[in-house]
């Protein structure tokens, strides 16, 4: 299942509600499983520097991470795909950027 990157704006004086907005998208995704949309909650990123926050969640789709995102009370600024050297499955073909540098 693909993972996408919420992102979403976060002053650093609000950082401590990272951990609330955490627990309610742990809620969410359990609400959208229950009604048959399949989506994980994985972990947050914060950047105090640039006041933005990342929820990353899996998901099949942009759509489906968005929603589970905004049940969270996640308000998203964009949603994207993706990939985790972690995650070999997700590079779908493409070279991995160090494969690309050793051929160079």
């Amino acid at each position: 299942m693909p993972s996408y990157l919420v992102e979403t704006y976060l002053r650093r004086s609000q950082a401590g509600q990272r951990v609330a907005h955490e627990r309610r998208a742990r809620s969410a995704v359990k609400e959208l499983t229950r009604e048959g949309t399949r989506v994980r909650f994985e972990r947050s990123i914060y950047v105090p520097e640039d006041e933005i926050c990342f929820f990353v969640f899996h998901a099949p789709c942009a759509h489906d991470a968005t929603r589970a995102a905004e049940r969270a009370g996640v308000d998203p600024i964009r949603v994207v795909e993706a990939v985790s050297s972690a995650g070999a499955h997700h590079t779908r073909g493409k070279r991995r950027s160090a494969d690309a540098h050793e051929e160079q």
